[in-house]
């Protein structure tokens, strides 16, 4: 039987437990596995370490340089999943639901090193919207940006997901330059543990950029301050002990709670038994109470159903659970595994005993048969279908939450009903719905969308690609309003934002330019003798810029690119038509003929480093260009952003004017520029 020390990793040692240490027991055996715990945690050397070294050194790096050693860690971590899974069985876990925490978790990490280099610059701060416009002239310009707080990360996390649930919280605090402290739930610590472990030896990030906690925290919270945050993912009952600290609150520390959830799934009025739908519907209930044994704060709770439908889904997910083999979860036949301890198992049962106060149990086995395990020495339950005839009337159903695969069907009487039943969770995570009718989605979002993190909307169109009711994904949001915590965790570059404060900066066009690494109008440009398409990406500089024409435009221009096109649209035709439209004197040019002169004024036609223009963005037209005006174009290097080891991609500022210096059209170019000549 396996045997371990847990032992916390502080200020770039590894600190065994101490006297004070506890047993961690497996959950299939209930044989002790592993020692956690030091009651002489020295605090203030871990946020003084993570301070002084880990967060000066991650600050150093951009924020591409981060992501790519995000991806690093990310493949490095992919390599050893299958360690990781064995050492998860003891928690109870079978193989798929260890491929959800682990090969989710280190996905997650893969999709934030992704976002770092596609949605955040090759840069130390994060420009935030479009640039402000102060002043008549342009002088006096503003821009909101984001910079990494010189704090530390306390990231404190459930005992459900050990790998999922940390990697999610880490992977946009580092990619923000933020370093963390972890602090997995004891009881499933050893897979969280062997997991940190490889990311240290790996040595991919700085030291001090992340430390872990095996163990109580002691006095931790009492060393932060308003630069530091608090994340946690847990019970609504710890979140409250503290998020009420009055050091979080008298110091202004940031604090966010993933937390309890009593979600939710609706069959729509229109899903009838018999229908594909309904069989999917079927299909997600059962597998969401199921997966990591009910263990997952996204898993349904509450089964919402129409009145005349109720007794048909109760039957269908009555016959799938009793085809659910409980037992070892390292043995291939097993399908749902155990709880994560014997305590667990004892409150989940003590939950259902107050749910049946008003409801009754249509399926539930006390003692299941198990394959390959003991129900005394283990902690498996059976999964336990309850059925709420008055939904209305009842309390618990909505308020009581058994963390387990324990589930309430219920009956309703109309959409509007199901939403009032749906909102009466008072905040959740997630919300599904099985529908093909767009009226009663709209309905459902209208009246329950402020109650839910997550609306997860299902049918046959999408169900073989859909993740499930039951998958956050860290493109998204994942965190809910009320009781389900009111914070956020994965959201894509939100969640990274998160770790940042978000600053207005005020001043020059030069200045502002300068900051933020990205040429903003008004700012000084740099006029070369070189062509830039003639530069490599290593070589172009921000600012750098060439101009070249004019160019006339004439009506027999105008007409070959209508007859050439097809456009022969009556502002580029017709005289007295475009004289009465509002927006023209006359007949003008047609825009994209105004984008095909600039191209052939500023386009360097030879081969060179640019290998391809990618699109174009912000595309705007401020004046009409009319017979016999003179077109010129400027074109500015605006912002640069690594790729790949080959070539880079260049964002070019190019503005159109007229013989009076007018800007006629202005958008963004888009080019990918080689490293070197080819």
């Amino acid at each position: 039987m396996l045997s371990m020390n847990i032992d916390s990793y502080i200020a770039g040692n590894w600190v065994a437990p101490d006297n004070s240490a506890v047993d961690v027991h497996c959950a299939v055996t209930s044989k002790a596995i592993a020692r956690i715990g030091n009651a002489k945690l020295d605090t203030q050397l871990l946020v003084n370490h993570a301070k002084t070294k880990g967060g000066p050194a991650l600050r150093e790096l951009t924020f591409h340089e981060r992501a790519s050693r995000l991806k690093l860690l990310a493949t490095m971590l992919n390599e050893h999943k299958n360690a990781l899974t064995e050492l998860s069985f003891h928690t109870g876990a079978t193989r798929s639901d260890s491929k959800i925490d682990i090969d989710g978790g280190i996905g997650t990490v893969f999709v934030f090193a992704s976002k770092g280099k596609r949605e955040l610059p090759d840069a130390k701060v994060l420009s935030d919207g479009n640039l402000e416009m102060l002043s008549r002239t342009g002088s006096f310009v503003g821009q909101h940006i984001y910079s990494p707080k010189p704090g530390v990360a306390v990231q404190i996390n459930a005992y459900n997901f050990p790998v999922w649930g940390m990697l999610e919280k880490l992977a946009p605090a580092l990619l923000a330059g933020v370093p963390a402290i972890i602090k997995p739930a004891s009881v499933s610590s050893y897979v969280a543990h062997a997991c940190f472990k490889l990311m240290i030896d790996s040595e991919i990030f700085p030291e001090g950029a992340m430390q872990f906690i095996a163990g109580g925290t002691a006095d931790l919270i009492n060393k932060l301050d308003y630069q530091d945050s608090v994340s946690f993912t847990g019970s609504a009952h710890t979140a409250k002990i503290i998020q009420s600290n009055p050091v979080i609150l008298d110091r202004g520390i940031g604090f966010s709670a993933e937390q309890d959830s009593l979600n939710a799934t609706i069959l729509g009025v229109d899903i009838k038994p018999g229908s594909t739908e309904f069989d999917i519907f079927i299909s997600e209930v059962t597998n969401e109470m199921c997966a990591k044994a009910g263990q997952k704060c996204t898993a349904i709770r509450r089964i919402l159903v129409p009145e005349p439908t109720l007794s048909d889904v109760i039957d269908a997910v009555s016959e799938k659970l009793a085809k659910v083999k409980i037992g070892d979860p390292a043995l291939t036949d097993t399908t749902m595994g155990s709880l994560v301890s014997q305590s667990q198992r004892n409150d989940v049962n003590d939950k259902i005993n107050t749910l049946l106060g008003e409801c009754d149990l249509v399926y539930g086995n006390q003692s299941p048969a198990l394959i390959g395990a003991n129900y005394d020495k283990g902690a498996f339950v059976s999964p336990s279908l309850l059925r709420c005839n008055e939904p209305d009337k009842a309390q618990y159903v909505h308020q009581l939450e058994a963390f387990g695969p324990v589930a309430t069907a219920m009956p309703y009487t109309n959409t509007q009903h199901a939403c009032e039943l749906l909102n009466r969770g008072d905040g959740s995570l997630v919300a599904s719905v099985v529908t093909n009718d767009n009226a009663i989605a709209t309905d459902i979002v209208s009246s329950s969308a402020p109650f839910h993190g997550r609306l997860y909307f299902n049918n046959a169109v999408c169900a073989k690609e859909s993740t499930g009711h039951g998958s956050p994904l860290p493109h998204m949001t994942h965190g809910g309003p009320g009781r389900a915590g009111g914070g956020e965790e994965l959201g894509g570059v939100r969640a990274v934002k998160h770790h940042m404060q978000r600053t207005s900066i005020q001043g020059t066009p030069d200045i502002i330019s300068g900051i933020i690494g990205t040429y903003v109008p008004g700012a000084k440009k740099q006029t070369t003798a070189v062509h830039p398409f003639r530069k490599t990406f290593d070589e172009l500089r921000i600012g750098e810029s060439i101009s070249a024409g004019p160019r006339v435009i004439s009506l027999e221009a105008i007409e070959q690119f209508a007859h050439f096109t097809g456009d022969t649209f009556y502002a580029h035709m017709d005289e007295a038509a475009a004289s009465a439209n509002p927006f023209f004197p006359g007949r003008v040019a047609h825009g994209y003929l105004l984008l095909s002169f600039a191209a052939g004024l500023f386009v360097d036609p030879d081969p060179g480093p640019v290998l391809a223009n990618t699109g174009l963005d912000g595309l705007s037209f401020q004046k009409p260009v009319v017979p016999g005006d003179r077109l010129s174009v400027t074109l500015t290097v605006k912002r640069k952003t690594r790729r790949n080891t080959e070539y880079g991609e260049v964002r070019w500022h190019v503005e159109l004017s007229n013989q009076d210096a007018e800007q006629v059209a202005s958008y963004e170019l888009h080019t990918m520029n080689a490293y070197s000549q080819v």
